[in-house]
């Protein structure tokens, strides 16, 4: 027999467990699955320092760990588990917990976020939290007039750029092709602001430093005649070749971008089909904030409470 629910929420980000808070508070005793990652990017991230209320900081997980508990407080049932399938084509919608339970569901609150692409260098992870982020507005603040590097050329990669060079003494924007891939726009703001220089046709090899990033290695012009070795020294590294969107199970019934972030009726957390809803960043190619993903979690919660009273279920 499968289990009947009127909320399911999948994902346990920010965006997941507020649509939990919100959807517990409306009687709606939500189902929460946590996912491979419970607590999402976030338990990555050491210190947030921007999320509202917390003047003082406070870690990634801690964060995390207290809109769980506020959640489960409120009645929020959050297991542990990884949805393997969902079957959107007919209402109740089938969720597929770790290949062998289904659940049959009213609504469904998609809040399984997105990952940041890495290079794949051991030294990404040695260094995880001592000096390398995938994300700028979260923890350039940390480097006040220090030196730090840039990966990527495209229109992230260079927003990232122009960010930081509001804060740290000088970025290098690492480039592996001899051109950049951003608009022509963000390519002129780069190429004339004097705090960031443009290292074209360089690959990071590796990074250097005791317990925190202190230098980058890299080639210049790898493969050529030319080749060299080239060393910089740098207090920050951060990542910008993009985020993969966590929303491949859902390709067969929701709409997405190219990148495969799922579309939503603009201004609202709605997809195409009644009482399924996106929240946070699977949703979010633009901000990618804790702060935003809670807000469209809130905000997909009271649309399931509306769509439930309206159908009377």
């Amino acid at each position: 027999m499968n289990e009947k629910q009127r909320c399911l929420i999948i994902g346990s980000g920010p965006a997941g467990y507020t649509a939990a808070i919100y959807a517990a508070r409306a009687n709606l005793a939500p189902v929460l699955y946590e996912g491979l990652q419970p607590g999402g990017q976030l338990t990555t991230t050491t210190d947030v320092e921007n999320f509202p209320g917390y003047p003082e900081g406070i870690t990634g997980p801690e964060l995390m760990e207290d809109l769980k508990k506020q959640a489960t407080r409120f009645g929020a049932d959050i297991r542990y588990g990884m949805v393997t399938s969902v079957d959107f084509s007919a209402a109740p919608y089938k969720v597929t917990v770790d290949n062998e339970k289904t659940i049959e569901t009213e609504t469904v609150i998609v809040a399984t976020g997105a990952t940041a692409k890495y290079l794949g260098l051991p030294d990404e992870t040695k260094y995880a939290g001592g000096g390398v982020s995938a994300c700028a507005t979260c923890d350039g603040f940390f480097y006040r007039n220090m030196k730090v590097a840039v990966v990527g050329g495209g229109d992230t990669a260079a927003e990232e750029a122009m960010y930081l060079s509001n804060i740290a003494e000088k970025v290098y924007l690492i480039i592996r092709k001899d051109y950049m891939r951003a608009s022509q726009i963000m390519q002129d703001r780069v190429m004339n602001n004097p705090k960031i220089e443009v290292l074209f046709e360089h690959e990071i090899v590796g990074l250097t430093g005791d317990r925190v990033v202190q230098g980058a290695d890299l080639v210049k012009r790898r493969g050529k005649e030319d080749e060299e070795k080239v060393h910089i020294e740098i207090d920050g590294f951060f990542l910008a070749i993009g985020h993969k969107p966590n929303s491949d199970i859902f390709k067969p019934y929701l709409e997405t971008d190219e990148v495969g972030y799922i579309k939503t009726i603009p201004g609202t957390p709605k997809t195409a089909i009644p009482g399924v809803f996106a929240a946070g960043d699977v949703a979010d190619p633009h901000y990618r904030q804790a702060v935003t993903a809670a807000g469209t979690g809130c905000q997909a919660a009271i649309e399931a409470e509306r769509y439930l009273t309206e159908k009377g279920l």
